[in-house]
């Protein structure tokens, strides 16, 4: 076993130091697979063959945007094999979107994003990041606005995919329903045939709610959320159910940590639960991708680099990640 992990190691710290080059990594790329679609349940490629993106998500990037820049991304693409990236854009709280007047360089950095995200052969998720604003209904002329414009201008990029509420809390699958009747035909009416995630009740963990009272639209998904040191066998129990029945998730965020943000990490459970992604063929992406100061953050926490990360400069959390994508690829 040790001799195992000691090979392990090596191949991941060989991987990170000279890159296992772009595009030939086998995995699902929009060059090759181009726009995804959902098809009985199950994400796949714009030939209907099912697929499987696994990546990371980005850190508030009202605050960590320093981290949207081209070798960051080309590192994480090419040297950590992700395939999909997500831009977590806070609505509320400090600095948020709809609250402090910073939406024009919020979105430039969205576009840098999304162009970095392009040039890297990389899926890129526009998030819509709700949580302390809790109902997605409370902002939603931004976000008719926010995504009327956005579709329209990434209409022709196959890679972009809308995340339309992220984690809705304190309010009922009504209300959002609601919401997502109001923004979905507004995405579709520039781009009919683009992928829609859409928020589940209790912070993006209820799959019962969509499954029982699904929405009435094609190519879309429901989130699901996970954090390994917080959630076990139950939360599972519920997503399993749910894929099962083909409904079709997406865990756009989960940690090793627990659901605070912060530690302990658990690595026992967090593998159970890639295995169960990849068992379900479910896509994910990791939280997250900065230096902030807690369990959930992938580089150290003191590192000012925004680029060119050393395996030593990963926490322990993200020296996991990198591993498990190492080994899928």
């Amino acid at each position: 076993m040790k001799t195992l992990r000691k090979m392990l190691l090596v191949s991941i710290i060989f991987c990170l130091l000279f890159g296992c080059g772009k595009k030939t990594d086998g995995r699902t790329r929009p060059s090759t697979d181009g726009k995804l679609q959902v098809i009985d349940g199950q994400l796949c490629n714009k030939k209907g063959n099912p697929v499987q993106l696994q990546g990371i998500s980005m850190y508030n990037i009202n605050w960590y945007f320093s981290f949207i820049n081209e070798d960051c991304y080309n590192q994480v693409s090419n040297d950590w094999h992700s395939n999909v990236i997500r831009l977590a854009m806070y609505t509320s709280g400090s600095m948020g979107y709809c609250k402090d007047g910073h939406k024009d360089q919020i979105e430039e950095r969205i576009d840098n994003g999304i162009n970095y995200a392009t040039n890297a052969d990389m899926y890129v998720i526009i998030d819509w990041h709700i949580l302390d604003d809790y109902n997605p209904n409370m902002y939603i002329e931004d976000a008719k606005d926010f995504f009327d414009r956005m579709s329209l201008k990434y209409k022709d990029h196959d890679n972009v995919i809308y995340e339309i509420c992220n984690e809705p809390n304190k309010t009922e699958w009504e209300d959002i329903k609601k919401y997502a009747n109001t923004i979905i035909p507004i995405i579709r009416n520039n781009d009919e045939d683009a992928l829609i995630i859409v928020g589940t009740p209790v912070w993006s963990s209820d799959l019962d709610a969509p499954l029982n009272d699904p929405l009435d639209y094609d190519n879309i998904m429901y989130t699901f959320h996970f954090y390994a040191a917080s959630h076990r066998q139950e939360k599972r129990d519920v997503l399993i159910r749910a894929c099962e029945a083909k409904l079709p998730v997406f865990v756009t965020e989960y940690g090793v940590c627990a659901d605070t943000g912060n530690y302990p990490y658990d690595f026992d459970e967090a593998d159970i639960w890639w295995d169960t992604l990849n068992k379900y063929k479910i896509s994910s992406c990791m939280w997250d991708l900065s230096s902030c100061p807690e369990g959930a953050s992938m580089i150290k926490y003191g590192i000012l680099k925004t680029s060119g990360f050393e395996y030593e400069e990963l926490t322990d959390g993200g020296k996991w990640l990198v591993g498990k994508l190492a080994i899928e690829q």
